[in-house]
């Protein structure tokens, strides 16, 4: 009996767990989302992703995207987008600005490595301000990298190169191929 209820209290307290850290990376989301729209953001919407847009994604990713559709939000011409890519081995959520095709704010929402954790900071996120992609689908400018921080550095890359190549797809700006 004693051993029926240490197991039913274990796997109750995962519940709790993976809640409350649910909970805690939806706020992260929506304090984030209130700083950029200064208050109230619209709403949510959600781009189905097509055959090309796939091969487009994984082709920067190196690997398939998860999923067939992404959320993002979007005010004029300005659109946000909460994406996740793995750093090393656990993913990095990451919110991305893009107005006019160039990023304007690169925010690491949630970082979950053991190392790498500077890719949180300005000094490093403030050098996709203004980004945009060149005839190949990459960045039009070089982002230093951080040592010991390789794979998170990769990962924040290929996330600003995606956020703006779906933000001109959502506008039906051109894009390069």
């Amino acid at each position: 009996m004693k051993k029926q209820l240490s197991i039913t209290l274990f796997l109750f307290s995962c519940l709790l767990i993976n809640s409350a850290m649910a909970l805690d990376q939806r706020q992260d989301i929506d304090l984030f989302l209130s700083e950029v729209f200064a208050g109230e953001a619209p709403d949510r919407q959600r781009l189905k992703l097509d055959a090309d847009l796939k091969a487009q994604i994984k082709k920067i990713l190196g690997h398939k995207i998860r999923g067939s559709r992404l959320r993002y939000w979007l005010q004029d011409e300005r659109s946000v987008w909460i994406l996740e890519e793995i750093g090393k081995t656990k993913p990095i959520t990451t919110g991305l600005v893009v107005n006019a095709g160039k990023i304007e704010q690169l925010k690491v929402l949630k970082f979950r490595e053991s190392r790498g954790g500077e890719i949180r900071y300005p000094f490093f996120t403030d050098q996709f301000k203004g980004a945009g992609l060149d005839a190949r689908n990459d960045l039009d400018r070089s982002i230093d990298g951080i040592s010991g921080a390789t794979l998170s550095v990769r990962a924040m890359k290929k996330l600003a190169r995606i956020s703006i190549l779906l933000h001109k797809h959502v506008l039906n700006l051109p894009s390069r191929q």
